[in-house]
């Protein structure tokens, strides 16, 4: 036993015993296993802490079924979903086209100016979903403030409008220099909404 595998051997006894309803208690012979072999990698003081953090990226990632590498867009990645559209098997939030274009679902997440105030779509005139530049592509999701302002049907677009528990309202993009950094990883000529029915 490896002086790694002994220390987490003592941490996850006291765990059990001070806490029964651990949720990491089914895992235990895993950890275990997975600790003997990180102590048996021959790991010093300064490679330990990033082969550790590496690995535990990897165990989340596996877990929540996310790649841990990029998506490489060949042909053994993709299944039809139906006509004219492919759901990327690795990565789930991503679609592809029959021109071959590809979205990722979650490049953008609305963030509204109240707690908990996030959701995907269509906010002036900009998509949630946005078409990724080529392969290979890691998904990544970016926060765009907004603000919500009562919906007026004088003033309004009803296209814009939400309706939501307290009523209708509008959202708008706080500042349009957020998506600056959304424009660099994903595609910008692509990126509005172009009033077709959407697949998601």
């Amino acid at each position: 036993m490896t002086n790694t595998q002994s220390h987490a051997k003592r941490e996850l006894d006291i765990l059990i015993k001070s806490t029964p309803n651990a949720i990491i208690r089914d895992f235990v012979p895993e950890l275990l296993a997975l600790c003997e072999a990180f102590g048996n990698s021959g790991q010093s003081g300064g490679s330990a802490p990033f082969t550790a953090g590496a690995l535990s990226s990897a165990v989340k990632k596996l877990c929540l079924q996310q790649p841990i590498c990029p998506i490489t867009g060949i042909d053994d990645e993709w299944g039809t979903i139906a006509d004219g559209l492919n759901q990327n098997n690795r990565c789930s939030a991503l679609f592809r086209n029959d021109d071959g274009k590809a979205y990722y679902l979650d490049a953008i997440v609305w963030k509204g100016e109240r707690e908990h105030d996030t959701f995907t779509g269509t906010v002036s005139g900009i998509r949630s979903r946005q078409f990724i530049k080529g392969y290979p592509f890691t998904p990544k999701t970016f926060y765009v403030d907004c603000i919500r302002v009562p919906y007026d049907k004088n003033i309004h677009d009803v296209k814009d409008s939400v309706s939501c528990g307290d009523g209708d309202y509008c959202y708008f993009i706080k500042d349009e220099k957020q998506l600056d950094e959304v424009f660099e990883y994903y595609d910008k000529s692509l990126s509005k909404f172009d009033g077709k029915v959407e697949n998601n």
